[in-house]
């Protein structure tokens, strides 16, 4: 999960300071003092960490602060807001070109993510409509063609390449002329890589940027080589001009640091970040959710993203009225388990979630495989089962644990699981006659 150990640190330094009652000047600079080695060991910019506790520091110390009725609350009011303003204030979201196609051109270095980010990229483009299309520039790494067009059809992006003879300047160029005849709007030009940075590589992109004049150079950087991300973000941006950033492999929660110190370093803001290996594991970057995140403050909005994203909306108004007549099935259970499974691990919605113990969850069992043997039990009953668990008996139990490879303690164990569901349900309903609450914002999902 994305910076546990810097939000279980930063928890615990601000677990303290709500426990006092009045906060002194030396209060307020002894948690600083560990907010800064927090950050420090989390591989922020030392720069940018000697700035951040500078400001917090100040604003901390003020008398409104120290003589307020809630002096720790107000600390942590601060920080929240200091680290949004750290990471960009708002959300910075990709341009577009007035005559298509629009061009994104792709670089970074090797194993930084490149090829899967583009290909994620284009899927995500893809879903608002757009028709993208991936172009294959790397013509030095083995394989690095057969990458791309793997993504691509994972993605099921198409792909345009001309071998690995043909140089990338052309391959670049031509891949213009065949967008426009094919009604592609998105271009994504995937570029080489290297080890490190070399004048070959930048003559390279120089030229490749001349000939497709990309409405914005994205720059993927991988999380978990820390400091040395800043590093290369600055040489990048220096010889190319960079218009945002993509930081992957943020999920690792290894020296994510580079997330807290790019934009204060580059200037330039992180427009996506990578949570994990599939499609819906890149999100875009929003700085408050992400401040709140690491705050233990959980993050709501990107929940209800997501779940709006997995849920269909006919099927969601459908649940809703059988919610409010009690009128659930197991049919309906086995639905929302499928499309909980869409929104990710539940690990990681549980840590979106506001007033989750970040610091328990981290060493918390949570069996991502349960709701997979519950499914296989479900799909093993006949369909007038799934509607009327209540005909259920032994002989029928004995046939649907054989069917499911489970045991018939584990169908009797989802069967109670259900029926204390639905009694829940049912009390939940009578109070939602009138408003949807949150029910009605996440689709209908059930409470896991």
């Amino acid at each position: 999960m994305a910076f546990e150990s810097l939000g279980e640190k930063l928890q615990n330094v601000f677990k303290k300071l709500r426990g006092k009652g009045k906060l002194s000047e030396a209060d307020v600079k002894e948690a600083m003092r560990e907010v800064r080695l927090a950050l420090l060991e989390a591989d922020v910019n030392f720069r940018v960490v000697k700035a951040f506790i500078a400001d917090v520091t100040e604003k901390a110390v003020g008398h409104e602060i120290l003589e307020s009725l809630h002096p720790g609350q107000q600390v942590i009011k601060i920080v929240h807001e200091e680290l949004i303003a750290l990471m960009g204030s708002t959300q910075s979201q990709l341009t577009f070109s007035s005559k298509p196609p629009t061009v994104y051109m792709m670089v970074g270095l090797q194993g930084a993510g490149k090829t899967t980010s583009s290909g994620k990229l284009a899927g995500i483009l893809r879903k608002q409509g757009k028709r993208p299309l991936l172009v294959a520039c790397d013509v030095y790494r083995p394989a690095a063609i057969k990458q791309l067009q793997i993504v691509g059809k994972t993605y099921n992006i198409p792909v345009f390449e001309m071998g690995d003879k043909e140089s990338p300047i052309v391959i670049a160029e031509k891949s213009l002329a065949y967008a426009a005849e094919n009604n592609h709007d998105i271009v994504l030009v995937d570029t080489a890589g290297r080890l490190h940075i070399d004048e070959e590589l930048m003559d390279e992109l120089g030229q490749i940027r001349a000939k497709v004049r990309p409405q914005e150079i994205l720059l993927v950087v991988d999380a978990m080589t820390g400091q040395d991300a800043v590093n290369v973000a600055q040489t990048f941006d220096e010889k190319l001009g960079l218009d945002g950033i993509i930081v992957t492999k943020l999920d690792s929660d290894t020296r994510g640091g580079a997330v807290l110190s790019v934009k204060k370093v580059t200037g330039k803001p992180v427009k996506y970040v990578g949570m994990g290996e599939k499609l819906d594991d890149m999100e875009p970057f929003h700085p408050d959710r992400m401040a709140s995140r690491i705050l233990g403050m959980g993050d709501v909005l990107s929940l209800i993203d997501k779940a709006q994203a997995a849920f269909d909306e006919k099927q969601a108004a459908e649940l809703e009225k059988k919610f409010r007549e009690n009128s659930l099935d197991l049919e309906d259970f086995l639905q929302q388990m499928q499309q909980i499974k869409k929104m990710g691990s539940i690990k990681d919605l549980l840590g979106m979630m506001p007033g989750v113990n970040q610091a328990a969850l981290a060493g918390a069992n949570v069996d991502e495989k349960a709701m997979v043997h519950m499914e296989a039990i479900i799909q093993s009953m006949t369909p007038s089962e799934r509607r009327d668990p209540s005909v259920l008996n032994g002989s029928r139990k004995r046939r649907i644990a054989a069917g499911s490879g489970r045991t018939i303690q584990e169908v009797n164990r989802l069967l109670k699981q259900f029926e204390e569901m639905r009694k829940m349900m049912k009390g939940l309903a009578g109070g939602m006659k009138k408003k949807k609450g949150l029910f009605g914002k996440l689709g209908g999902g059930f409470p896991f």
